[in-house]
């Protein structure tokens, strides 16, 4: 019985989702009915997440949106360091619902300046009754 007991615990903490560890609980995600999760994980990812206020969480630091600039550019001087290409990496913004549009576009386009050229927006799903 303790066996099965310890092959189950090993189980489930082969399928527990570790990206959770990159989500912050005071981003609260506008909900959406097309909001649907991923198919697969994405293999070069960078969460950025955009509080309410207009300050980003980035590299377990939180930040005004003015200083991304120099962190996207030490992560984008990093990935050529490991050979990898940045337009590769997805960019994944987290934006709080009660964000400003502008400033989402903001954080886009400082991206693109650093050649990140895919993203994904989050939003929780909605549940349908």
């Amino acid at each position: 019985m303790i066996d099965m007991t310890f092959q189950l615990i090993a189980f489930f903490m082969v399928l527990i989702n570790f990206t959770a560890a990159e989500q912050n609980e005071r981003i609260k995600l506008p909900a959406s009915l097309l909001a649907k999760p991923p198919d697969t994980a994405l293999e070069n990812a960078l969460t950025l997440q955009l509080t309410k206020d207009g300050t980003v969480f980035f590299g377990g630091e939180q930040v005004p949106v003015d200083k991304l600039p120099k962190m996207l550019q030490r992560e984008h001087n990093y990935m050529q360091a490991l050979d990898q290409d940045p337009r590769q990496t997805t960019v994944i913004i987290r934006a709080d619902g009660d964000a400003k549009s502008g400033v989402v576009q903001k954080l886009i386009k400082m991206c693109q300046e650093e050649e990140f050229e895919k993203f994904a927006l989050r939003a929780k799903q909605e549940e349908r009754i």
